[in-house]
């Protein structure tokens, strides 16, 4: 305790001398809480730098806990800066906002994740930027429909909901050849599936840009919202954090913390839901009601050849989440197979993915794309998330709702 020299017990507590002795180590890292953030004199309040995590000015810059998570995300992506945001949608839109401007053009996959679609269709549209859909199974229509002012594309493995794989690597070397920016939604992948800035392993093809919805694998939990987008380039990241900066966009320490304790894991439980999710996919394909299943690492799966190429080269099994798709028999009635949803007891109703309860949603995917594409068949789609119940368990879940409910 240093010398008293105060008069109050409000002051005495405020400016307590009790510094705690340094040497401590534990399996979390501290969690810092700060707004303010304290100087040692007006030179250093000059001089201090956050942008390149030299030092720490104020809160919404960042503390050791903000940067320790953007540094693992690093380590699990292959990416070099990383900036945090409160949302997995809200990182797709800093990474917009990052480098696009008014009379700017922009694509994005007909079958990308439908918030992103959205924030083209109003905000991006208010700014002036226009913005085109293009065929993601297809590198050529991207490639025709590349315009002069195009600036950024959008790429998305698997796509949302429908879960076909694009030929991310054929995609990406048309958006190379044309000097286009290009920004992948990684959620899926999650940094494990492949390696989005080196996907062909030798350093010579990398996105731009990833975004990363934490709320979904990092988190583990469901129970914490945020994102992340990464980059290699120096110039880029300078962007995102002055986007960040001046849009006053930050996370809380608090969630931090949660996607810190999580991450340690994150491979085991990739592994253990991708495990499932095939058991439970591989038995819709026995039944009379179900007309396709949609899942990368299933063959005949839409895109199962590109998955295979990026995922699962040299015959290696090969990584592919916990989320699949079945389009349900046409003969079936919308009612029967929102009856067959309310009837699950393991399956709950939910939205998001990643989290310890398996989940599903019916989707009208037809409704979601401008134009339902070929390789879907006709029917009901049901989007199903595994989570970290007995497979058999679950499988014995679907069977008797589906003996109750989808019969034809």
């Amino acid at each position: 305790m240093t010398e008293k020299n105060t008069s109050h017990i409000s002051t005495d507590l405020i400016h307590h001398g009790y510094t705690p002795p340094a040497e401590f180590d534990s399996p979390q890292p501290g969690t810092f809480k700060a707004s303010t953030v304290f100087f040692p004199n007006v030179a250093a309040m000059r001089q201090r730098e956050w942008k390149d995590k030299s030092a720490y000015t104020y809160g919404t810059h960042g503390t050791p806990t903000s940067f320790t998570l953007e540094e693992r995300l690093c380590t699990l992506e292959g990416g070099k800066h990383c900036v945090l945001t409160p949302s997995g949608l809200s990182a797709l839109a800093v990474a917009s906002f990052a480098v696009l401007k008014t009379g700017d053009h922009i694509l994005l996959p007909d079958n990308s994740y439908g918030p992103n679609k959205t924030l083209a269709e109003g905000e991006l549209a208010s700014f002036g930027i226009s913005h085109t859909y293009y065929d993601a199974m297809d590198p050529h229509d991207l490639e025709g429909k590349i315009q002069p002012n195009t600036k950024l594309v959008w790429l998305e493995a698997p796509g949302s909901v429908s879960m076909e794989f694009p030929d991310l690597v054929g995609l990406l070397q048309v958006c190379k050849s044309r000097q286009v920016l290009t920004a992948l939604d990684n959620t899926w992948g999650a940094g494990l599936a492949f390696r989005p800035f080196d996907l062909l392993g030798d350093g010579s093809l990398s996105v731009d840009f990833t975004a990363h919805a934490l709320t979904k694998y990092p988190s583990g939990g469901g129970d914490v919202l945020m994102g992340s987008v990464m980059t290699c380039d120096d110039t880029l990241a300078l962007k995102l954090k002055m986007t960040m900066m001046r849009l006053g966009i930050c996370v809380g320490p608090n969630d931090v913390e949660s996607i810190l304790r999580s991450l340690p894991t994150i491979a085991l439980r990739y592994v253990a839901q991708d495990r499932s999710a095939r058991q439970l996919a591989s038995w819709w394909k026995t039944q009379k009601a179900c007309v396709q299943v949609l899942h990368p690492a299933l063959e005949g799966s839409p895109g199962h050849a590109h998955w295979k190429a990026l995922c699962a080269p040299q015959g290696k099994e090969g990584q592919a989440a916990g989320l699949f798709s079945v389009m349900l028999h046409p003969a079936l009635s919308q009612s029967q197979v929102d009856a067959f949803c309310d009837n699950l007891k393991l399956f709950k109703l939910g939205y998001s993915w990643g989290g310890p309860i398996s989940l599903v949603v019916p989707y009208n995917i037809a409704s979601m794309r401008s134009n339902l594409p070929l390789h879907l068949q006709q029917g009901f789609l049901v989007r199903f998330s595994t989570g970290f119940e007995e497979p058999q368990d679950l499988i014995n879940d679907l069977a008797i709702a589906a003996n109750q409910c989808l019969n034809f």
